[in-house]
């Protein structure tokens, strides 16, 4: 698979603090990485890293197959657009002023595509409208747009929902998946909306304490977290007997707790059980989301 960003026991101390501990992820080309994980957990760090804000203690990263320790590393991160914390949109200005700044601080060549990128982002008829009389959605847009200017094949956004209202939330959604399937963007999403990360996710990465403990595909996480049959019976050994002979797809927790996947007709399963001297004790619906998917990896408790 080819990987716009790989990262290898990244490490980030500061005096009394780990921020980062052996960080490694992949985030494929062409993906949604959704970047999950509590406050404090290092999402940011590495963010600021990869763009070059901070620096790595130890360990290191590749950006498009260039170390970061490569003196080509600076003209690799003009691939990249990235909105980390707050949008970087100057207040006083309207939404074109601010893209022409943007165009004059990267040096190109004229204000071409300017127009394109209003429009791509919802923000055409805007007008002579300052930026500071914009709403939190469109300020959020204004910044994607800027992050835009030069054409990113990658685009970081760090917690690009937070604080937004329902309409807010499904106009930067859309402009995600825009973004993704029509400009062939790879994102990077660092997001706390795990319900509406989980809409527009490809590729996901779980970190906690300063490290990834889990990455998976979408589809992976679909199979984690598919509807079943959560059963509880007095021997899962002889239950997993018995569904192998049904032909029916399982998942066996522990001793006595197991997870059955489709519609199998209970009253068989009961007598079958009997005949073989196992006793069903409670039979419930399990449903998990990314929510609780998220929790059964790093373990409750508040960030």
């Amino acid at each position: 698979m080819d990987y716009v960003l790989k990262t290898n026991s990244l490490c980030k101390h500061y005096k009394n603090f780990k921020a980062l501990g052996g960080l490694t992820m992949h985030v494929p080309k062409g993906s949604i990485y959704g970047f999950v994980g509590r406050n404090g957990a290092g999402k940011t760090t590495l963010i600021r890293m990869v763009c070059g804000i901070q620096f790595p203690t130890g360990g290191n990263f590749e950006l498009y197959g260039v170390k970061n320790t490569d003196k080509k590393i600076s003209d690799t991160r003009r691939k990249m657009g990235a909105v980390i914390e707050t949008p970087s949109i100057i207040p006083y200005l309207n939404a074109r002023e601010n893209l022409k700044i943007q165009y004059d601080i990267m040096g190109m060549p004229d204000y071409k595509g300017i127009d394109e990128l209003l429009d791509l982002v919802g923000l055409k008829n805007t007008g002579k409208k300052l930026a500071k009389n914009f709403s939190l959605g469109m300020r959020q847009r204004l910044g994607i747009a800027v992050a835009l200017c030069g054409n990113p094949d990658l685009l970081v956004l760090d917690e690009p929902i937070n604080g937004l209202d329902p309409q807010g939330i499904i106009d930067v959604r859309e402009l995600i998946l825009k973004l993704n399937r029509e400009k062939k963007i790879t994102i990077i999403i660092s997001s706390h909306i795990l319900d509406e990360l989980s809409k527009i996710a490809t590729h996901y990465g779980f970190i906690n304490d300063g490290r990834i403990v889990r990455e998976m595909s979408a589809e992976e996480l679909e199979q984690e977290c598919r509807k079943c049959m959560r059963i509880n019976v007095t021997d899962t050994t002889v239950l997993a007997r018995v569904l192998d002979t049904m032909k029916l797809d399982y998942k066996i927790i522990d001793n006595e707790i197991a997870d059955i996947y489709g519609s199998p007709n209970i009253t068989d399963l009961a007598l079958s059980l009997w005949d073989e001297k196992c006793k069903i004790i409670t039979v419930s619906e399990h449903d998990e989301n990314l929510e609780s998917f998220f929790i059964s990896l790093v373990g409750g408790g508040s960030d």
